[in-house]
């Protein structure tokens, strides 16, 4: 069997350690060519030498730094994947800070700027590079990892959940921007990871992040979290063919049954599941609520 990414090529943001340097990985594996990039240039060299050498002959395993979130590294890290791979099929939005950490009124600012800066931003800015190639090709991935933050709370850890929430949404909307065109945009929810966020979390301590969440940070730390293998394989799949014609949901990597929605596109197509969207009194069995 062909490898899913063969012949296609990508560029995978945060890509120097945790989940991205996991993603990378698969994708190499998977055939493809990648550009990693990442802001830190040392991490950045050790994750591509390691990388390189499960590269099959021919394949290309390439790395810039780049800080994602400023105006202008966005279009230089599009150029350079253009120039090396002639073309690109797949943008991987992983670059991501948990950021500012505490209630909102106590909370750095200026670090709760930076994490909207660089988890929502940077993604957009990204896009917004990649998206002309797209459309001369007629086609493009692009697979954008979102987080708990998104469909749910989070106190004392407000930056990342608005983040979070705000590039869902983002994702929505650019999938409607771009039906017809050959572009899909999906969101891919990793599950509770055991990376470097969970470490800050906990050196920030309860006095910062809450008691609930410092106490589900030990948990998950002793359980041993998430598998990322499990969110690369999902991040493969939104980058491969079989997921032609999805675009536009918030997929989990371990609560949904993604290896089966090839067989349901049309009703995928159709609703709005998997979307972020407001629950009603209706929606919970209350008459009193709405019309």
């Amino acid at each position: 069997m062909a490898a899913p990414l063969a012949e296609r090529s990508a560029i995978i943001t945060g890509a120097n350690q945790g989940l991205g340097r996991e993603i990378a990985r698969h994708y190499i594996r998977a055939g493809a060519n990648v550009l990693l990039c990442a802001r830190n240039e040392g991490l950045l060299a050790e994750a591509r030498e390691e990388l390189a050498a499960l590269a099959a002959p021919g394949q290309q395993v390439l790395a810039q730094p780049s800080d994602v979130s400023l105006p202008g590294e966005g279009e230089a890290v599009v150029k350079a994947a253009l120039a090396a791979f002639g073309s690109v099929e797949i943008l991987v939005n992983n670059a991501g800070v948990q950021g500012a950490k505490g209630g909102v009124e106590v909370a750095d600012w200026a670090e709760w700027i930076r994490t909207i800066e660089i988890n929502l931003f940077g993604s957009v800015l990204l896009c917004r590079a990649v998206l002309p190639h797209f459309r001369a090709r007629g086609y493009g991935k692009i697979v954008q990892l979102s987080g708990g933050g998104a469909t749910n709370p989070m106190p004392y850890l407000s930056a990342y959940a608005v983040s979070k929430a705000g590039i869902v949404r983002f994702v929505e909307t650019l999938a409607e921007e771009m039906r017809g065109t050959g572009i899909e945009v999906n969101a891919l929810a990793p599950g509770a990871l055991n990376t470097r966020m969970l470490d800050e979390l906990l050196e920030a301590g309860p006095e910062k992040v809450g008691q609930a969440a410092y106490e589900r940070a030990l948990k998950q730390k002793a359980a041993g979290g998430a598998p990322p293998a499990r969110a690369a394989e999902l991040a493969v799949f939104l980058g491969g063919a079989e997921s032609d014609g999805i675009t536009g949901k918030l997929i989990s990597a371990l609560w949904d049954n993604w290896e089966q929605w090839p067989e349901h596109r049309r009703e995928l197509a159709g609703g709005d599941v998997y979307t972020l969207r407001r629950i009603t009194g209706r929606d919970r069995g209350m008459e009193w609520g709405d019309k």
